[in-house]
């Protein structure tokens, strides 16, 4: 499969002079944080929710009587109607699991095992795909928490549970959960994803907190790291800030990847315009080429 990439050619919209910059920029890094928006799972198919067109694209049933993205991500919508949130947070977890990564994951995890420091991930994304896709999970950080854990939507304890024993069934036409909600196993009433969600004050964070820890002593250890931030948009920048912090007091470079927005504006680094499977493709293929 790395193979095949090496041989695809480079993005025509992407200037060769800066693909080389980005391809030197891996190569001589000793360590790489590797930071993804939403962005990153569009390859493997998976829907960013760009605006509330595409969010209602992907769920027509509630575009019908307008609802936003903010409105059904959010515990006022368990509380309000639980098998309709449910009915999109389910398709999701069903959507998620059944999900492959791409190839751009891998091509990712072999950069960052092979650098002397190792690497480090941080991600908005609830779909545990690096962890799916190979990473260890001791080096990801997942900043708006997993869908593939579970708590107490009251919330009665501070505990959390997999989600692997709920098999959601979804009638998607209504946006519906067919079938009984999941249960809390400390109180009996229903549980929610343990995801950071809008007007979100009930979220138990605990376990990102620890990953979050595990992050900052990793950065303190090294130094000039190179940030690959992938898919991250303005709309909801917490990556975005994330690369930025990291630059600014660790030193080391930001090579930033997404359609639009690509500019890395006064931080150093290199901003490439394009697709995260094309563009860490085009930039393998000419890591081959120097290794050749």
């Amino acid at each position: 499969m790395n193979a095949a990439l090496r041989r695809a050619p480079l993005p025509a919209a992407e200037d060769h002079a800066a693909l080389e910059r980005a391809a030197a920029l891996v190569a001589e890094a000793d360590a790489l944080v590797i930071a993804a928006g939403a962005g990153m799972g569009v390859d493997s198919g998976l829907p960013d929710f760009r605006g509330n067109a595409g969010f209602w694209k992907a769920y027509p049933a509630l575009a019908a009587n307008g609802t936003a993205f903010m409105d059904i991500a959010s515990p006022a919508a368990f509380h309000a109607d639980p098998h309709r949130a449910w009915g999109f947070y389910g398709h999701r977890l069903a959507m998620y699991r059944r999900t492959a990564p791409h190839a751009g994951y891998q091509l990712l995890r072999k950069w960052g095992e092979s650098r002397r420091h190792g690497y480090f991930v941080f991600t908005s994304n609830v779909d545990g795909h690096f962890q799916k896709a190979g990473f260890d999970p001791l080096r990801i950080d997942e900043c708006h928490g997993s869908i593939h854990r579970l708590q107490c939507l009251g919330p009665c304890s501070p505990g959390l549970w997999p989600a692997a024993g709920f098999d959601p069934a979804v009638d998607a036409g209504r946006c519906q959960l067919l079938g009984p909600l999941p249960a809390c196993p400390h109180c009996g009433g229903p549980a929610r994803p343990n995801i950071l969600m809008f007007d979100d004050r009930d979220w138990i964070g605990e376990r990102r907190d620890l990953q979050a820890m595990r992050c900052r002593s990793w950065l303190e250890q090294v130094r000039r790291p190179l940030v690959i931030e992938i898919g991250a948009g303005l709309n909801i920048p917490t990556v975005r800030h994330f690369s930025q912090r990291v630059v600014l007091r660790h030193g080391g470079s930001l090579l930033r990847i997404n359609p639009r927005e690509s500019e890395v504006g006064r931080l150093p680094g290199v901003g490439l315009a394009g697709g995260a499977l094309e563009v860490l493709g085009a930039i393998d293929g000419l890591l081959g080429a120097q290794r050749a």
